[in-house]
């Protein structure tokens, strides 16, 4: 049986937390696109979620000439139930589909579309289909989703505004998830081919053709004029500072660019999903803020694996692990929410120039939810006075610390602990 065949065999039992929220969508929206990054099971969610749909990959030659041979042609027999894979790479192909669209305006559930290159993506969709489409991310699996678990119950406070009422909510909570699975996972990531391969010689040898892959097709196709050593450089530079303030001026230094072209590399990084930029808490009542961005690199085993972290012995005693796990966790908890209902929601960090820091801020709707993360198995209150401080200033409810303990517990009136299996 071929390495495909088998994949998508292992794939079949393990649901995505997106597909309910895929398929309210598309009851209400006649297209919908499918952003994420390469190899993290966009065209197998899709397929899955409308296995009678019609399906075209524009990255395939001959699908793609076929396609732009006669647009009209193509559309006046596929005006429906029609999934489209890496559909950047068209940008006819957009300006078509809106006269498709509006041919039958009031008709929904229509069209499917996937991408990995989200700036491309993005820009032609605000052009052509703006009020015509919904936007999902699609990320590498959540722990959950590869333990063929719910999506955690956590994520349920998301659905009101925040209130101390909550508090008594969090004790009722059970885990998802084994604590060493759970570990197992922050060292492995959740792309979907090594980690279902369950082999480190597949594992091993899959992430170094992703990066090499990502470096020489992706990016080269859409940034022909990049400095491609230079940019594979700052990568690998990232891993080391994953989960901290990002100085762009030194930097620079460090690659001989200037700050300008260190931020192009970040915003390029972020929009091809391999980086996510996360910016500071602007909302905040604190005058003495750092503005510097922070960042992290959005599958821990892509992190790890750049920097030779083949083992958890290796992982667990590295002097970075603190900082990549709360990588981890922050891209975890990003997953999460973007799989619930919550619309308008953004996320960001909190540090001062006297040094007190919050890890990721969650604000939206529902309110303001500052969240610290450690990796150890207890923390103390006087480890979270600047989280504690950060409560009383924003006047909020509460505010949460992550870590590896075995289960909830109040660390002051208004801080709760949550194991991080609970996440």
């Amino acid at each position: 049986m071929r390495p495909i065949q088998m994949y998508h065999m292992n794939m079949a039992g393990l649901k995505r937390n997106l597909e309910r929220k895929i398929n309210k969508l598309l009851e209400i929206f006649p297209c919908l696109i499918i952003l994420g990054p390469r190899q993290c099971g966009k065209t197998y969610l899709s397929r899955m979620l409308r296995p009678d749909w019609s399906y075209f990959d524009l990255e395939n030659p001959q699908t793609y000439e076929k396609i732009h041979d006669d647009l009209d042609f193509f559309f006046k027999n596929n005006n429906s139930n029609l999934i489209i894979d890496e559909a950047q790479l068209s940008p006819k192909l957009f300006q078509k589909l809106r006269g498709v669209i509006d041919d039958k305006r009031t008709l929904n559930n229509r069209f499917i579309l996937t991408g990995s290159s989200s700036p491309e993506l993005i820009n032609k969709t605000n052009e052509t289909l703006a009020g015509r489409v919904a936007v999902v991310e699609l990320s590498p699996f959540k722990s959950n989703e590869l333990e063929e678990k719910s999506l955690p119950e956590i994520y349920s406070i998301f659905n009101k505004e925040l209130s101390v009422d909550d508090l008594d909510y969090f004790r009722t909570l059970t885990s998802c998830i084994a604590q060493k699975k759970l570990l197992n996972h922050f060292l492995e990531g959740g792309y979907p081919t090594p980690t279902i391969a369950n082999d480190k010689f597949v594992h091993k040898n899959w992430m170094e053709q992703y990066f090499l892959s990502y470096i020489s097709r992706e990016i080269k196709n859409l940034f022909p004029r990049l400095d491609s050593i230079k940019f594979r450089r700052l990568i690998a530079m990232l891993t080391s500072l994953s989960g901290t303030i990002i100085n762009r001026s030194q930097l620079g230094r460090s690659l001989d660019v200037n700050e300008g072209t260190i931020k192009n590399y970040l915003d390029i990084a972020h929009g091809t999903m391999i980086w996510r930029n996360i910016p500071c808490f602007e909302k905040s009542k604190v005058k003495s803020i750092i503005k510097m961005p922070k960042g992290i690199i959005r599958d821990s085993g892509i992190n790890n694996y750049l920097q030779g972290l083949h083992s958890f012995e290796k992982l667990n005693n590295s002097p970075l692990v603190g900082q990549n796990f709360e990588s981890f966790i922050i891209e975890e908890i990003i997953r999460g929410v973007q799989s619930t209902d919550v619309t308008r929601w953004e996320y960001s960090y909190f540090r001062t120039k006297s040094g007190a820091e919050i890890d990721l801020i969650l604000s939206g709707e529902f309110g303001i939810l500052p969240i610290e993360i450690k990796y150890g198995s207890s923390t103390r209150q006087r480890q979270v006075t600047g989280l504690q401080k950060f409560i009383i200033d924003h006047n909020i409810p509460y505010g949460l610390v992550i870590n590896n303990s075995e289960k909830v517990e109040m660390i002051s009136d208004t801080i709760v602990q949550i194991p991080s299996i609970f996440i």
